[in-house]
């Protein structure tokens, strides 16, 4: 089951071009995006209405995606313009069409009741624009979990002493005795950590050079969809849980988290750090040493949903350090209710 009235994460600006398509499955729903000569980027079903074919395998020409088994040409609308060798166009030969929104160099998709589509509700990411003081880089993966377990995994943060010593993690104990604070309003959830006093890890050193103690923070906030993260340390006493946090090492991450199917979701990241954000190897540097995290990550979330799936009934056991991912759980489902009972299953085109 999904949350369908939500914006979520489709594509980085950046992938959409003039030239080809991109195919996506979405809430178990294929769509094809393109972005037209004038610069309009569309989202479509992906499945021409003549004979079916996915309107991927097909091409951009102009303002139009063009079927590659007939011809067929379709608007960022929907409607069908042309039909090659007749003026009559059936008026039944449209497609859905999704309502899609480009904000912060993400591409966003409303996949429920275009007439509830929003973008004032789009959850907004500054650190992605120009001149923000950022550097940053993304990538996106296909992870094959429930999305659910995804929201779990980045709202506790206890396991990074256990599952990335090497890099973001550290010493295990800092992590599970770390000071927490969890706040939920509407739909919106807060997990804010500190580790005071402790050992900055392998990540922090390499990045700025810490030579001792540092005061360490991590702030989660989750929205359906999309998670930010904001963690970073300053040298021990240097004033960072009172809010002075310039200098040292920070690091903001963005969670794209939009399923695919049940048990597969799409993973859009990216990490920007305000620090030598001139020098393009100190963003790959960071760049890769997240990306090793999150593909260990990737590991144990696969390996955790194969043994889910081997006995789906079987309960699992709730700890302190869950409130983030069980707040989360509680919106979703809330949410999830709330459009069972209030709108139709599905959307269909007219």
């Amino acid at each position: 089951m999904f949350v369908r009235n939500c914006w979520y994460v489709a594509a980085w600006s950046t992938e959409l071009s003039q030239d080809t398509p991109v195919a996506r499955k979405i809430l178990n729903e294929p769509v094809v995006m393109f972005r037209t000569a004038s610069g309009k980027a569309g989202a479509l079903e992906d499945r021409c209405r003549h004979r079916g074919l996915p309107l991927s395998a097909g091409e951009v020409d102009g303002e139009v995606i063009r079927c590659g088994y007939h011809g067929l040409e379709f608007a960022v609308d929907g409607a069908c313009v042309k039909v090659p060798g007749q003026d009559l166009i059936p008026s039944s030969c449209k497609v859905r069409s999704y309502p899609l929104v480009e904000q912060d160099a993400v591409v966003w998709i409303w996949m429920g009741d275009p007439a509830l589509a929003d973008p004032s509700s789009i959850v907004e990411y500054p650190w992605h624009r120009p001149n923000s003081g950022w550097a940053w880089k993304s990538d996106t993966y296909l992870i094959n979990c429930h999305y659910e377990l995804l929201h779990d995994n980045l709202l506790d943060l206890s396991h990074l002493g256990y599952v990335h010593q090497k890099t973001i993690g550290g010493d295990p104990n800092t992590h599970v005795n770390a000071e927490m604070k969890t706040t939920r309003v509407d739909n919106n959830v807060r997990v804010v950590r500190w580790m005071r006093d402790s050992v900055p890890p392998p990540t922090y050193v390499n990045a700025v050079g810490f030579t001792g103690r540092v005061d360490r923070w991590q702030e989660i906030e989750f929205w359906p969809g999309t998670l930010r993260i904001w963690t970073g340390a300053t040298e021990v006493d240097s004033g960072a849980y009172e809010g002075k946090r310039d200098g040292g090492f920070q690091l903001r991450i963005f969670d794209g988290i939009t399923p695919e199917t049940e048990d597969t979701a799409l993973y859009f990241w990216s990490s920007a750090h305000n620090f030598k954000i001139d020098q393009p190897d100190v963003t790959n540097q960071i760049f890769e040493e997240i990306a090793y995290t999150f593909n260990e990550d990737r590991c144990v979330l696969e390996l955790q949903q194969k043994r889910l799936n081997d006995d789906p009934m079987k309960s699992i056991v709730d700890i302190n350090a869950d409130i983030g991912g069980i707040q989360a759980r509680r919106i979703i489902q809330r949410l999830i209710e709330k459009e069972a009972a209030t709108a139709p299953t599905a959307v269909a085109a007219e």
